[in-house]
């Protein structure tokens, strides 16, 4: 299992970033690689409870700016947060998950993401903290923790959220920090949406794609092939690949022909969708592209 480590502000190693605002942490408990903190981040937050539109918003737009070369931050709480995170994972590139929690096993926050923290170390990423170990995650300590998610990152994308959330909280911690901010727009009748309009509102940047983001912080994305549309990356994405062949499908008719599990299918889904190998036409229905 992986040590849990600390780094006074006073250490060499502690990011220069985070040493910029006025009430940096004094010390920092990290697991995984801390050199990870030294190269360009980019923080993508969000709701707990995202929409569909929210989930393949938040995978697609995070896995370009992964391709581009920079490292994911977030929270690593349910929703926008985890699919962020989640996606990195995926590409087997770091990303930083910063906790409203301390690291110990027993009390990371939350619960159901024990795996994916442990995935994050293991892709060669990073878990940081202000608590110590032992500390549960308490309400008053998420707002915290966001100051943190900003100082280490080059600008900030809220994809989805509420006038009145934690992610507005990062956005307003942004602007304090001169960070660039940047949101995804919504349907205006939608509650989660009308945090991101009303940043757009406010000057933050429109974002439909990574390249939005790119132009923004001036980085030159790599050109990447993509797979055949009628090979499948695994044994799911074949599945599902040979199940759509006869029209398209309804996502609980996938779920029966594949006999995979909801939450399978749903990642598998998305993650295909990205890549280009089938397409949503709306109401959870797919077919091959």
């Amino acid at each position: 299992m992986e040590e849990i480590k600390e780094i006074k502000i006073t250490d060499e190693d502690y990011p220069e970033s985070l040493k910029k605002i006025s009430d940096a942490p004094k010390v920092l408990y990290y697991k995984g690689n801390i050199e990870v903190l030294k190269k360009s981040c980019f923080a993508v937050v969000g709701t707990r409870r995202p929409s569909s539109y929210g989930q393949q918003a938040t995978l697609q737009i995070t896995g370009e700016l992964v391709d581009a070369g920079l490292v994911i931050v977030s929270g690593m709480a349910p929703g926008i947060d985890t699919f962020a995170h989640t996606i990195c994972v995926e590409k087997k590139q770091p990303t930083i998950a910063v906790l409203g929690s301390g690291l110990g096993e027993k009390v990371i926050y939350p619960q159901q993401n024990l795996e994916l923290s442990r995935q994050i170390v293991k892709q060669g990423g990073c878990l940081i903290s202000q608590y110590p170990p032992t500390m549960p995650g308490l309400t008053h300590q998420f707002p915290e923790r966001n100051r943190i998610v900003v100082a280490l990152s080059m600008g900030v994308l809220v994809v989805e959220a509420k006038e009145k959330s934690g992610s507005l909280i990062t956005a307003r911690l942004a602007k304090e920090q001169h960070k660039k901010l940047f949101a995804v727009p919504g349907p205006i009748y939608t509650l989660n949406s009308k945090g991101p309009n009303k940043l757009i509102k406010e000057g933050a940047t429109l974002v439909e794609s990574a390249q939005d983001i790119l132009d923004v912080l001036g980085i030159e994305p790599p050109t990447f092939d993509r797979p055949s549309a009628d090979e499948g990356e695994n044994e799911t994405e074949d599945l599902i690949l040979m199940a759509l062949k006869e029209g398209a499908l309804y996502i609980d008719k996938i779920i029966e022909k594949t006999k995979l599990s909801p939450s399978i299918i749903a990642t598998s889904l998305a993650l295909m969708e990205i890549s280009g190998k089938i397409r949503n036409l709306g109401g959870n229905t797919y077919s091959l592209k």
